[in-house]
């Protein structure tokens, strides 16, 4: 009998993280939730999986998760990094207290829960870590200045952790969601998207799901896209 993988979903109470959370699930993953609010160990619940409330900014409420999903199934094949939402101003205006705090919402929320599971990850020769950032991590837009700033330091983690820990088989990949319908839609938002829609929860649950899979053992280091358009690279 094929041993069944386990999944962590850290910010996962609501949005983004919640579908990937439940589509993990659908997938045939055991599931382990953090969220602040509660709805993450109801969700937990709902998928015949575990929920912790805490916060992805502790030390120790991810080590309660991590210790948690070891303890009950013995591995984690999976960690899924969302995150809040952070501090938001005119750049000059940003105090040094917000940029700490946008660092710790939108870099540290990966760093931390990272150094946990890795170690797991190793003594199973696998493992699979997706980040879910943001479309203007390389296209940076004065609406979102903690955000952009730091997932771009995001993006330089990422290429640092894959390539020290690839051949051990343990894989790190950025998801970059822009307009999903988890924010307030407007026109404007909507027209600067060639596509002319607002993305999915769902679409970005899709497309951690893939990152998670074995199709995608082969891919690491990489920030994916998934923003109808909106930004394109080389």
């Amino acid at each position: 009998m094929a041993t069944q993988k386990v999944a962590l979903v850290t910010a996962g109470g609501s949005g983004m993280g919640a579908e990937a959370a439940r589509r993990l699930s659908a997938d045939g993953y055991r599931v382990a939730i953090l969220s602040s609010s509660g709805k993450g160990e109801a969700l937990a619940k709902e998928l015949g999986g575990l929920g912790v409330t805490g916060s992805n900014q502790s030390n120790e409420d991810l080590k309660r998760l991590v210790d948690l999903a070891v303890s009950t199934w013995g591995r984690i094949d999976v960690l899924v990094n969302s995150a809040g939402h952070g501090p938001r101003a005119p750049i000059i205006e940003i105090t040094d207290e917000d940029w700490h705090r946008g660092m710790d919402t939108y870099l540290m929320n990966v760093i931390r829960p990272t150094r946990l599971v890795t170690p797991v990850m190793q003594k199973q020769k696998a493992g699979a870590i997706i980040n879910i950032s943001t479309a203007w991590a390389f296209e940076p837009s004065a609406m979102f200045p903690t955000s952009a700033v730091f997932r771009a330091g995001l993006a330089a983690y990422t290429k640092i952790f894959a390539d020290t820990y690839a051949g051990e088989n343990i894989r790190m990949n950025n998801v970059l969601p822009g307009w999903i319908d988890s924010l307030p839609a407007t026109e404007e938002r909507r027209d600067s998207v060639p596509m002319k829609r607002y993305g999915t929860s769902a679409e970005i649950a899709a497309t951690v799901a893939f990152l998670a899979s074995e199709g995608a053992a082969y891919i690491t280091g990489q920030n994916i896209r998934v923003d109808g358009g909106l930004t394109r690279s080389l």
